[in-house]
């Protein structure tokens, strides 16, 4: 709201007009709109909200890459978001390379399909990793035999496993890979003109570097487009408390094996006795039957015990604990 003029700057306003000093046609109307132009040919489905939380998923989506594909290709591998942005398809299809690896995605439940484009480099880069070599890519492009296509589809339906989780807070997906198409003119998912939103993601295996494009289709996100924004984002992340992380890591803890032994006790003989021994020969020990024997968890002596048996089973009774501070 603007200042109210005081009964003096009134009268000065209405001796300029009348002195001519100010031009009424240069007063303008502050209430005048804006006028914002609209391409109808390219119309705005993606705010800059949305784009930014779906960075903010894939960020996530990047940081699971480079902690699971290096167990596959057994080379470090660096993942960056490098940004987003709403385009037409035919901006997109007509941008790409030949060949070029195109997964198509189906994203339900909700209706439709997103593609993941992975750079020519990055998938000769794969196939020489997973066949033991270095991971360098060619200096010439080709086209992709059968054999190295199925193994990029093996690494590629390991990247769609991984989208789970970035997006459980918006809702809950179930990705899979339709198949892998090395033409763009045979991934035609929607109409040249409808609007996509596109996360570009830098991929770095070993010295091999790439692009990972991912396109998303307005039609297939309208659903939840709602819930695309970062507000509701973070309002839905699960908070895991100190108590469920203990509750997970005693559960692992539980099924851990770990190697337990008891000492029946210790003694020293000479080697040319040792190389001697025959069965039925006695060897005596420093304890006593009725002595308690020190039983070991790994290298750490725990308990102290007494021996017996177990059905037909050597077996010894725990008599009692030892702590830390004993």
């Amino acid at each position: 709201m603007g200042d109210v003029l005081s009964q003096n700057e009134i009268d000065s306003l209405l001796q300029q007009l009348n002195s001519g000093e100010i031009d009424p046609d240069d007063v303008k109307d502050s209430s005048d709109k804006q006028v914002k132009n609209y391409d109808f040919a390219r119309p705005s489905k993606f705010s800059k909200e949305h784009l930014r939380t779906l960075e903010i998923i894939f960020e996530h989506y990047g940081r699971l890459l480079s902690t699971n594909l290096p167990v596959y290709l057994r080379k470090n591998i660096q993942v960056e978001v490098m940004n987003s942005e709403a385009v037409t398809y035919s901006e997109f299809s007509n941008a790409l390379s030949n060949p070029v690896l195109l997964g198509v995605i189906e994203f339900a439940p909700l209706g439709g399909d997103i593609l993941m484009e992975v750079a020519s480099g990055l998938g000769y880069a794969i196939v020489d990793r997973m066949l033991g070599g270095v991971g360098l890519p060619l200096d010439k492009t080709r086209d992709f035999s059968e054999i190295e296509l199925l193994i990029i589809e093996r690494i590629m339906n390991i990247c769609v496993n991984l989208l789970r989780e970035p997006w459980a807070n918006v809702t809950e997906i179930h990705p899979r890979l339709q198949r892998i198409e090395t033409n763009s003119q045979f991934a035609q998912i929607i109409s040249p003109g409808e609007m996509i939103a596109i996360v570009t993601i830098n991929v770095k295996i070993g010295d091999a570097e790439g692009l990972m494009n991912i396109c998303l289709p307005f039609i297939t996100l309208e659903p939840v487009m709602d819930k695309l924004n970062t507000k509701f984002w973070y309002s839905n992340m699960q908070v895991k408390n100190e108590t469920s992380y203990q509750e997970v890591i005693e559960t692992l803890i539980e099924h851990a094996p770990i190697p337990v032994k008891a000492i029946l006790g210790k003694t020293y003989i000479q080697v040319s006795d040792f190389v001697g021994l025959q069965p039925g020969d006695i060897i005596k020990l420093d304890t006593k039957v009725d002595s308690e024997l020190d039983v070991y968890v790994g290298n750490i002596r725990k308990f102290t015990a007494l021996p017996g048996s177990s059905d037909e089973d050597y077996a010894v009774r725990i008599t009692s604990v030892i702590r830390e501070e004993q």
